[in-house]
């Protein structure tokens, strides 16, 4: 009986760090459309990502703690809660200048989703000026890995 006990409870453990990597997969594909698509964010989905992939897997965590662009990203919001002043400048020129062309030509009559876009904008430009901006310091590491890093700048 103890044995039948360990076997369902293995099994059990199995099948939740199955459904964690492939939550957390989903979300890392939603945190990388979420480059393009500028009402999707990103940041919320790959740090959904790094704790799936903490609970389920420590290959695909380290992959993606160490992935040269991800990983970056991931340790500088998670640890210093900061992003470089030029992240935010394109990050919200790219938001409202996305934002404003779809209230005026995409959804032109429809209020509700005007609104709707309006209040999403002032959200995430909340949240990204409340972010400390990085100082560039061309002494530190995290400046090598800077390039990489604005590559990707809708990230944010």
């Amino acid at each position: 009986m103890n044995t039948m006990f360990h076997v369902e409870h293995f099994c059990k453990i199995i099948k939740m760090r199955i459904l964690f990597v492939i939550l957390g997969t989903i979300s890392l594909g939603l945190g990388i459309a979420g480059i393009f698509l500028p009402l999707l964010p990103t940041t919320p989905f790959l740090l959904l990502t790094a704790w799936c992939y903490a609970k389920s897997s420590s290959r695909l965590h380290k992959w993606l703690l160490e992935h040269k662009i991800f990983g970056q990203y991931i340790q500088d919001y998670t640890q210093n809660r900061s992003i470089p002043l030029r992240a935010k400048i394109v990050s919200l020129t790219v938001l409202w200048g996305t934002i404003l062309y779809s209230v005026f030509f995409i959804v032109d009559g429809r209020l509700w989703l005007q609104v709707v876009l309006f209040v999403i904008a002032v959200g995430v430009t909340v949240h990204l000026l409340r972010l400390k901006t990085r100082k560039r310091n061309r002494n530190s590491v995290v400046v090598k890995r800077t390039v990489s890093y604005e590559k990707l700048l809708f990230f944010v």
